[in-house]
């Protein structure tokens, strides 16, 4: 099975920029004027899943909420604070303290949370 997670934008190169510029996730694949649609595929390394950007001009796109998160673990504190230098974002505190706990929650740049963990998953745990 593979997964790809996509979210509309009105702000499709910044959120790209961010994302692929700013936290370093690879530029998979790109389309433009598919049914209405440009996008952008980006990966997710060590995971075989994939977020895709897309935008369009006759739906409005989705609003945040405070606790839909991308997570992404890191592996340590110092990759966390070189992704938040580099980010340019301003860290958020979370609504469930935990993620302060573990790690740096910080905005893209359509308002969603990005969680950076200084943290290795445990998919055992």
């Amino acid at each position: 099975m593979q997964v790809r997670f996509a979210r509309q934008t009105a702000r499709l190169d910044e959120v790209v920029e961010f994302y692929r510029d700013r936290l370093g996730l690879p530029e998979i694949g790109r389309f433009a004027g598919h049914d209405g649609y440009d996008g952008v595929m980006l990966a997710l390394p060590g995971t075989g899943a994939h977020l895709e950007f897309t935008a369009t001009a006759h739906l409005a796109p989705p609003q945040p909420h405070e606790e839909q998160l991308i997570v992404l673990y890191l592996g340590d504190r110092a990759a966390v604070d070189d992704l938040v230098a580099r980010s340019g974002a301003t860290p958020v505190a979370s609504t469930n303290p935990y993620w302060d706990r573990v790690g740096v929650t910080i905005a893209d740049p359509d308002g969603f949370r990005v969680v950076l963990v200084a943290d290795a998953w445990d998919a055992g745990a």
